[in-house]
């Protein structure tokens, strides 16, 4: 037993999850996984919006070039074009050659309405960027058939004079991308798009999103812009590039499906294989099996491991109870089966030779069977004592010690007891019921009577313990002692010395079963010299103030 409650100790000290972590660690991986889905999706769905926007931009780049040689091909003077009033949007090195653009468009931009056919141009095109353009368009037709990307050329005016479908001297100068362009910035927005019917199929070229890039860059010429370079592509939707990318997809579904199942063992580990260790438990307590007495080995989850200890002692307690049942009612039947022998016996010889009695003789009979029924009747009246004490309820109580003490000692006195009160107990008073208290001390002062004699005096000292916490009472006579061998036995029940003045065996039983109601115990003090000394261990209550009126 001592083991066992060792290694309980030892196992309450190691570190355990908490049943709640596990699930709120189940809850919470299952949470992040799905918030990872998501930002996967939004994150996937701006690439495919900024990778659309970096290859308009790239193309944009090449033709913005190309178009400022052919226009430089035309000669259109030194004054040409207008100054650049915008600065560079973007990060450049001081004295760098370099204009970096960078795409910046993302899915939660805001969203253009749709651009609707540019209506044709109520002015003429610029006579040098109209000859350019018309050297340019049908390289610009030629790839955008690869790049499936539409893309046009304006003026200083916004007349288009280069596209790779139709629209050339139509005016975009009413859209706020080329206005900016103009402006010698680099801008790039979102527009509405509806999209076809024939979207549909995930392996067709033609793209489903309900949304378009469109891309402007300017054309500079140092810093002076001759014209923009307008693009525009529809990106592929999230399900066309799931589509595309499904092998890689399917291996990151694999992936996150062995995470899954992972937590899942783990979740299993951490709580199916305690649980079932736990049944087993269970089955063994039923079977009354010794290892139904032990918790489970290594139940990782605290919860687990404390009902596992809950188990394993409910069990023990149990079987203890049981024996203490069984010993019990053998030392019942023992204690009943004397006196109910002896009575049978002298009514049977009563029964059979009171007429050859004398009256002497039939008086002894009977005074022996009115001995034994009494002594039945103390047995009965103690067992139900007993009973009382070992089913008492704790409320809270508490009890003066002074004038518990001084009445004790009254009582005494007036059954011819000698008894000293050491220590001043003062104002000290104590968490038990003040009957309780009583009780067993007067059970310990008629013992020491009992016990030592017509001359046994007896000592009542009150000492402080654990700094005031706790008070002890001992109970110290000069009569015979206890045997050693007593000593081991003296709180058994119906143990006595004293059978044949009356004693019953029960007294110091019932007085511990009253006292442990209360957080309290009954001790048997180490001998000093003659006599037998017994102690009282309760904890001590505050003084309540007195409510004065």
């Amino acid at each position: 037993m001592a083991l066992a409650i060792g290694s309980r100790s030892r196992d309450r000290g190691r570190l355990r999850p908490r049943l709640w972590m596990v699930f709120a660690a189940v809850g919470l991986g299952a949470f992040v996984l799905a918030l990872l889905g998501l930002i996967l999706v939004r994150v996937y769905d701006d690439q495919l919006i900024r990778d659309t926007e970096g290859e308009l931009i790239a193309q944009g780049a090449v033709v913005a070039e190309l178009y400022r040689t052919l226009l430089h091909e035309q000669r259109p003077g030194e004054g040409y074009g207008v100054a650049r009033s915008s600065p560079w949007p973007f990060p450049v090195t001081d004295g760098s050659a370099l204009r970096p653009i960078l795409p910046m468009l993302r899915a939660s931009n805001t969203r253009h309405p749709s651009a609707e056919d540019p209506p044709l141009a109520s002015i003429p095109a610029e006579p040098h960027a109209r000859a350019a353009g018309e050297a340019l368009s049908p390289l610009l037709a030629e790839a955008a058939r690869t790049t499936l990307a539409g893309i046009r050329v304006v003026d200083l005016q916004g007349v288009v004079v280069a596209s790779s479908s139709t629209g050339v001297g139509a005016t975009f100068a009413a859209r706020e991308e080329v206005q900016r362009a103009l402006r010698g910035e680099p801008f790039s927005l979102l527009r509405q798009r509806k999209p076809d019917p024939e979207d549909a199929p995930l392996d067709s070229l033609s793209r489903a999103a309900d949304v378009r890039v469109t891309v402007a860059l300017p054309v500079l010429e140092g810093e002076r812009v001759w014209g923009v370079v307008v693009l525009s592509r529809t990106p592929p939707t999230f399900a066309k590039a799931v589509y595309a990318d499904r092998w890689n997809l399917f291996a990151t579904g694999l992936v996150v499906l062995g995470a899954v199942a992972l937590m899942s063992l783990v979740a299993a580990a951490l709580v199916v294989r305690p649980v079932r260790g736990l049944v087993l438990q269970t089955r063994a307590i039923a079977a009354s099996a010794p290892s139904g007495f032990q918790p489970i080995a290594r139940p990782v989850v605290e919860e687990l491991a404390e009902l596992s200890e809950a188990l394993a002692g409910m069990a023990t307690a149990l079987r203890h109870r049981n024996q203490y049942i069984r010993s019990f009612a053998a030392n019942v039947s023992h204690e009943f089966k004397t006196p109910l022998a002896s009575i049978q016996g002298a009514v049977e010889l009563l029964r059979e030779s009171s007429e050859r009695m004398s009256a002497e003789q039939r008086e002894r009979f009977l005074a022996n069977i009115d001995a034994d029924a009494r002594r039945l009747t103390r047995l009965v009246q103690r067992l139900l004592e007993l009973g009382a004490a070992d089913t008492l309820e704790s409320t809270p109580a508490q009890a003066e010690l002074a004038p518990l003490l001084a009445s004790l000692v009254e009582r005494a006195r007036a059954e011819h007891l000698a008894v000293e009160v050491e220590g001043t107990p003062g104002a000290l008073r104590v968490a038990l019921p003040a009957e309780v208290l009583e009780a067993v001390l007067w059970q310990l002062l008629t013992n020491a009577q009992q016990h030592g004699g017509e001359d046994v005096r007896v000592r009542l000292a009150v000492e402080a313990l654990e700094g005031g916490r706790r008070v002890q009472l001992s109970v110290r006579d000069n009569g015979r002692g206890i045997s050693e061998f007593n000593r081991q036995r003296i709180f058994d029940a119906f143990f006595t010395t004293a059978r044949d003045r009356g004693g019953t065996g029960m007294g110091l039983t019932i007085a511990q079963s009253m006292l442990r109601a209360f957080s309290a115990s009954l001790e048997l003090l180490p001998a000093e010299g003659t006599g037998a000394a017994f102690a009282v261990v309760a904890e001590t209550s505050p003084v309540l103030p007195v409510q004065r009126k």
